[in-house]
């Protein structure tokens, strides 16, 4: 189920990256104004899943192609950008994840088995046609996202009615930071599942557009942090200190880094046990 406290991982396109019926249909809802802002699109999602989740599961619906947003440059060309949000799959995904840790009874009442192989079918057909542009990560920011940003691409915004903690960064920088870390990470630790979830996130950038830009949102949680923790997060900085450390085999430099920022997310982490 989608959780207004989320951090997202977002890649958007250029329009000549779709097939062309593709290209023609995002062309049409960008001239006609359709696309939602990243402010809104989160409660938009969760709203048209627990909606369609509410539908008694005859079968999975028939749900309308939405997007988000935004211009980039291409040298010196400007650029339209969009980033699909692919609801069915949400949806399908919803529901599997509904049936975990309940009785079986409960579970075949919410979500037929009749279905289980059809939201099955079309999360796997879904990931390995279409490509989900977004990551959604809930009550905080996989460490493995910050490896593909820098400091310089922060863009904060603290406004009564608006709060955002974002970087932007152009794919092929996200794809060399990743590729970077993966040697680091291969070099001192090997195989183990930071190593692997470095890896599946390189895999998912190298599926999209050289021409594209990777976005790392804090979303929700910008509601769950204070303003002076909002300026000071430093979790990019400390992520590649703790790389820089295990290049230069400084354990010591790399274990503080980790400690630090396993001690500020865990204290976010902690908040979904009391909500």
């Amino acid at each position: 189920m989608p959780s207004q406290f989320a951090a997202y991982l977002r890649v958007y396109e250029p329009l000549t990256a779709f097939a062309p019926e593709r290209e023609r249909f995002w062309r049409r809802y960008v001239d006609e104004g359709r696309a939602v802002g990243v402010s809104d699109g989160p409660g938009r999602q969760r709203a048209t899943v627990l909606e369609a989740l509410g539908a008694g599961w005859s079968r999975l619906p028939d749900l309308p192609d939405e997007a988000y947003v935004m211009q980039g440059l291409t040298g010196q060309t400007e650029v339209t950008l969009v980033c699909p949000w692919n609801l069915r799959v949400r949806v399908a995904e919803a529901a599997l994840q509904a049936r975990d840790g309940v009785p079986q009874v409960l579970a075949d009442a919410f979500v037929p088995p009749v279905l289980v192989d059809l939201a099955q079918t079309v999360v796997e057909q879904t990931r390995a046609e279409d490509r989900m542009h977004e990551q959604v990560a809930t009550w905080g920011v996989p460490l493995r996202w910050f490896v593909l940003v820098s400091p310089a691409e922060r863009d904060l915004v603290l406004e009564p009615t608006r709060r955002v903690l974002r970087y932007r960064t152009e794919i092929g920088k996200a794809r060399q930071r990743a590729h970077k870390g993966l040697r680091v990470l291969r070099r001192t630790l090997g195989d183990v599942p930071i190593t692997d979830s470095l890896r599946e996130t390189a895999r998912w950038l190298e599926s999209f557009h050289p021409g594209s830009v990777v976005e790392l949102d804090y979303g929700g949680l910008t509601g769950l942090l204070p303003e002076e923790a909002l300026r000071d997060d430093d979790s990019v900085e400390l992520v590649a200190t703790g790389l820089a450390g295990l290049e230069r085999e400084d354990g010591d430099a790399a274990t503080a880094a980790y400690e630090q920022l396993v001690q500020r997310w865990r204290a976010i982490q902690l908040m979904e046990r009391s909500n």
